[in-house]
């Protein structure tokens, strides 16, 4: 078992903020000329390959402790879901505005670990997500009911990632991060593969073969999404999930950057004053838990 250390563990989920928005523009790059199937099966298949050679290199082999078999499949269950929805969210709507909608999530978790975990939700912390809810709700645009159906799959993607640190919160600590990601790479492959050879030819499964630079791409996406969720799941080895959940408002912000860059895509001004909002009360908790983690505990009292 390993103690927290909330300041790390939010280093971590910093990390995660920059790299998953990378990820998902690499993703909606691609979305216009590779297959759904396609992606979702590259992302998980460069996680093994680039993960296993360190599993065995280290001596553990890819065996899991005794218990975790069922939580681990249910966790790559809940991964290839939750990017599916993701990817096929952005084949559709602007990289921010997928994000946004897909930022109910923090609050969700942060319910989900409070009411099934058990875990202790001050009111500071408490405070600054609701805060960071509302600036999510700013981000939102008005004429959001007239997206359409894909509009929805973000909202799904919120609830599926929400469970999914809850199960990974369970397992983190169980099983070395690098291990984990490996076996959720192999999982999630095994799964695909036969699919993309069964239904070939079925929308979004289908399977061409790229060219150089959309092999390049390909390859960076499934780096990104490895690297980014390697990141995630140490920072839950390290901090509770209600610690962690007002952190990732961050990712709108960058999510925000990393649109216009990439697409030109940028929010409007009710978008913009909504995240400057989640940016602050995302900024608060890191430098209350900061201070939190230099404040020694006080000495038990005998009674």
């Amino acid at each position: 078992m390993t103690a927290d250390r909330p300041f790390l563990g939010i280093l971590l989920m910093l990390g995660f903020c920059v790299l998953a928005p990378l990820g998902d523009s690499v993703a909606k790059l691609l979305g216009g000329h590779v297959s759904l199937g396609l992606l979702i099966f590259v992302r998980f298949a460069v996680q093994a390959a680039l993960l296993l050679p360190f599993v065995f290199w280290a001596g553990n082999g890819v065996r899991l402790p005794s218990g975790l078999l069922r939580l681990t499949l249910l966790r790559t269950g809940l991964h290839i879901a939750g990017i599916g929805m993701m990817f096929s969210a952005l084949r559709f709507l602007p990289l921010a505005d997928a994000l946004a909608i897909a930022f109910v999530m923090p609050f969700i978790m942060l319910l989900l670990g409070h009411y099934i975990l058990g875990e202790v939700v001050g009111t500071h912390r408490m405070l600054a997500c609701a805060i960071g809810f509302v600036g999510t709700l700013l981000v939102i645009q008005p004429n959001f009911a007239t997206v359409g159906p894909p509009a929805l799959l973000p909202l799904g993607v919120a609830v599926v990632f929400s469970v999914f640190m809850m199960v990974t919160r369970k397992i983190a600590k169980q099983i070395d991060p690098i291990k984990l990601q490996a076996i959720s790479g192999v999982q999630a492959s095994t799964a695909l593969l036969p699919l993309l050879f069964l239904f070939q030819g079925h929308a979004g499964l289908e399977v061409n073969m790229p060219d150089g630079p959309t092999l390049w791409l390909l390859a960076l996406l499934g780096v990104l999404g490895t690297v980014a969720h390697l990141a995630m799941t140490w920072s839950l080895r390290f901090a509770p999930s209600a610690t962690l959940a007002p952190m990732q408002y961050l990712e709108i912000p960058f999510g925000t950057a990393i649109g216009w860059l990439i697409f030109r895509d940028l929010p409007n001004g009710l978008a913009a004053v909504g995240i400057c909002i989640t940016v602050g009360a995302g900024l608060y908790i890191i430098l209350r838990e900061g201070r939190l983690a230099r404040v020694p505990p006080a000495p038990d009292v005998a009674p």
